[in-house]
């Protein structure tokens, strides 16, 4: 099983009795792992590949929006673990072929009761996925669709890497439009221009974006 860094520390006992209560699923591209409104008594931890976080649109030709991505590292779970189960606010969708361990809610609270590091570090997710959407929210609403679009390849390189740079060209161009808040239609127009510049090209495997393109943050 693969060890999350909040777990990789614990004992050995304490880590084969955490394996020992989890569950592996794997999902495939665009296959829905939770819905928005769903009660789970799992926490979500990804061993490989990307989810998406999504609050789906309202109306009939409302579009799903994007808010976050759960990669490898990355847990996902309610605003709080005190109690043995929650009802999802948000749908988690499967941004590439992913490897999913599910933890017990259950087990994760004893040991954020044994372990105070493990506490801290739950909590310290927590903030940090905040001020993500925070900054993501403040970047919608700032920055022109050129740099929107530049900024969220550049994050797509980190998120979902490939072996020879690059991000995966498996993301497609509707995810980067419902993560950035703009229309599938721009988002085709500004990446057909950035490669007409020589900014961003596409291979087998990937989309690679030119050294530095949009790598500050804002």
């Amino acid at each position: 099983m693969y060890l999350h860094p909040l777990i990789a520390g614990l004992p050995p006992a304490e880590r084969e009795a955490l394996v020992q209560c989890s569950t592996s699923r794997f999902y495939k591209r665009g296959e829905t792992v939770l819905t928005q409104d769903e009660w789970t008594d799992h926490i979500y931890c990804v061993s490989s590949g990307l989810l998406r976080v999504v609050t789906p649109g309202h109306g009939d030709k409302a579009t799903d929006i994007t808010t976050d991505f759960i990669r490898r590292e990355d847990l996902f779970f309610g605003l709080s673990i005190k109690e043995d189960r929650y009802q999802s606010t948000q749908t988690l969708i499967a941004a590439l072929p992913s490897s999913v361990y599910l933890i017990p809610l259950v087990a994760m609270r004893k040991l954020c009761a044994k372990y105070p590091e493990v506490a801290l570090g739950l909590l310290g997710l927590a903030m940090k996925k905040t001020g993500a959407l925070r900054g993501q929210l403040r970047r919608v609403s700032a920055l022109s669709s050129e740099d929107l679009v530049s900024r969220v390849m550049h994050q797509l390189t980190q998120l979902a890497p490939t072996s020879a740079g690059g991000y995966d060209k498996r993301i497609t161009q509707a995810v980067i439009a419902s993560y950035s808040g703009l229309s599938r239609e721009v988002v085709n127009k500004t990446m057909r221009d950035f490669e007409s510049r020589g900014l961003v090209r596409r291979d087998a495997h990937a989309v690679h974006v030119a050294t530095g393109f949009a790598a500050t943050d804002f």
